[in-house]
């Protein structure tokens, strides 16, 4: 059945593959740009074409998140099936060489605008009693790639984040999954956080060189081609498609790294942790 779909940072990577892959499914699309100047304005004018409806959406500006949501309920009678919590950003260096305002950004994209949306989009969803939240991870959030600690620090609240709303939420018909994504051929990289404290980075020396030739090993797993972004996108469809009740809480896609394992090992401490607490009703979704 066609779902009316919100999807944050739609202008470019796994966001714009959601949204073409979604709206070939028969899905109404609205997409989400932080802004349509530029490079953007290109991609907007593709998904008017496609039949994908573009909004403005910053994720990092709550006006904007409300007047979003806003316009999109009026446009479809105050319908909203699925959120798709997409916008990001990645950074990549030496740690110590981020500013505590760099910090504050990448977690103000990363983590504060996924509690932006989700706010202004769940009162929608309780009303009617049922909806989906999928919140796009990382498999950073579950294992640590020197150099990319800060990022992955960002993800890992994204974990927590997607738990914690998951059991709140399950009462009332609202589910949530997250989607951890391994390293894909997007834009994510070249538009990474790069350190603003340069300065700092000669202090370590050789060190310094790391995460450029860990970049550069990620370049290198896409050379092949082998490795299809689109797999984010199949795999967002999938879930949607999947019956309210019966979808998994995690979903790896790609080289997990991993990951795969300590979802596999946390799962049941997790969920004796709940059983304890005399709250595992809290894990099974409430249909209607």
């Amino acid at each position: 059945m066609a779902k009316t779909i919100l999807i944050t940072g739609a202008s470019s990577g796994f966001g714009r593959l959601t949204a073409e892959t979604l709206t070939e499914s028969g899905h109404r699309v609205f997409a989400g740009f932080r802004s349509t100047d530029g490079d953007r304005k290109n991609v907007a004018d593709d998904f008017k074409k496609r039949k994908i409806e573009v909004v403005r959406l910053d994720v990092t500006d709550e006006e904007s998140v409300s007047l979003a949501v806003k316009n999109l309920l009026g446009q479809t009678n105050g319908e909203l099936d699925v959120v798709i919590n997409n916008a990001g950003i990645a950074s990549a260096g030496i740690s110590e060489t981020f500013t505590p305002e760099q910090l504050h950004d990448l977690f103000d994209v990363n983590v504060f605008g996924i509690q932006r949306v989700i706010r202004a989009t769940l009162p929608t969803m309780r009303k009617k009693q049922s909806g989906l939240i999928i919140n796009i991870g990382s498999i950073l959030g579950r294992v640590t790639i020197p150099f990319f600690g800060l990022y992955g620090a960002s993800k890992y609240a994204v974990e927590a984040l997607s738990d914690g709303y998951r059991y709140e939420l399950s009462q009332v018909g609202v589910d949530v999954v997250l989607i951890q994504p391994s390293a894909y051929p997007t834009n994510m990289y070249a538009a990474a956080q790069a350190p603003a404290d340069g300065a700092r980075a000669k202090s370590y020396g050789d060190i310094a060189e790391i995460p450029g030739k860990i970049l550069n090993v990620f370049v290198n797993l896409f050379k092949d081609g082998s490795i299809d972004p689109r797999a984010v996108a199949t795999n967002i469809d999938q879930v949607i498609t999947m019956d309210p009740g019966t979808r998994p809480h995690r979903v790896v896609v790609g080289l997990p790294f991993g990951s795969d394992a300590v979802n596999e090992s946390v799962a049941p401490i997790q969920r004796k942790l709940i059983d304890d607490l005399q709250l595992g009703y809290l894990d099974s979704l409430k249909t209607r």
